[in-house]
């Protein structure tokens, strides 16, 4: 039986599938093992959407055990060019606050031993890294965010490491002495796999709480706590991924990601 297709792909947490009226779940296997679940794939805004929950639908996949390859590859394999990456986050910053959400622009790789390229050979293949993220998507998040009535930020770093335990206090002051806006545990490898195989990809991190090391009264993150802000926030992040799949035009002839390997080869 044929597979369904899609165009868009959204990565992120349980309860995102209810966007769907309908849905269908869809088994893929990958040439990299299985990807974290079954992809649900539905039509939303007037597009053919799937969602894959990057950690499983029972959450059953700590952010370092991920197979980061299979997920981008299991929506490749359906059709999809454009993937939207949402995802809780922490906060380095006093003026980026729990509840608001960050575009980022950005990413610093803090993570150790995830295999994170496709090209392991014959070919030397070299994906630029410089703009991780793609430069139509992104402004369009912003304004969807907007239109919903979130307070956005329109650009942050967000520096990933490698989980599944937080920051000490330590290397959270010196995250936030850096400049960076963000902590995350899951923007690297994906990403940038997601440039290696050609498709946009744009971050939008939902903040769930101060990092350990941003200031003195500050309580030490817990992933109870991360879970209760995520899920009063849900409903905002619902809406702007409804308006971004919205705005997002069929074509892709703007932002160049879809020309990526034509400079990463001799």
């Amino acid at each position: 039986m044929e597979k369904p297709s899609a165009d868009i792909g959204i990565f992120g947490g349980s309860g995102f599938y209810k966007l769907f009226d309908e849905c269908e779940e869809v088994f893929v296997e990958t040439p990299y093992g299985l990807p974290s679940d079954k992809i649900f794939v539905g039509k939303l805004a007037g597009k053919k959407v799937a969602f894959l929950p990057r950690h499983g639908r029972h959450h059953q996949h700590p952010p370092h055990k991920i197979n980061y390859r299979a997920n981008l590859w299991a929506m490749k394999s359906l059709g999809v060019t454009r993937i939207i990456s949402p995802c809780a986050a922490g906060s380095l910053q006093t003026d980026v606050k729990p509840g608001e959400f960050v575009v980022c622009d950005q990413y610093v790789d803090r993570t150790t031993g995830r295999i994170d390229t496709f090209y392991d050979g014959p070919i030397a293949t070299h994906v630029s890294a410089a703009d991780p993220y793609c430069p139509e998507l992104r402004p369009l998040a912003i304004e969807a965010g907007k239109a919903s009535g979130i307070t956005m930020h329109d650009k942050g770093t967000v520096v990933v490491i490698q989980g599944p335990r937080f920051s000490s206090k330590a290397e959270s002051k010196w995250f936030t002495q850096m400049g960076w806006e963000v902590i995350n545990m899951s923007q690297y490898p994906e990403a940038h796999l997601a440039k290696e195989l050609e498709m946009c990809v744009v971050n939008i991190s939902l903040i769930t709480d101060y990092d350990s090391g941003l200031q003195g009264n500050v309580e030490p993150v817990s992933h109870s706590e991360v879970i209760k802000v995520f899920e009063a926030n849900l409903g905002k992040l619902q809406s702007l991924l409804t308006k971004l799949i919205e705005l997002t035009p069929t074509d892709r002839k703007k932002c160049g990601c879809a020309q990526t390997l034509s400079h990463a080869r001799i």
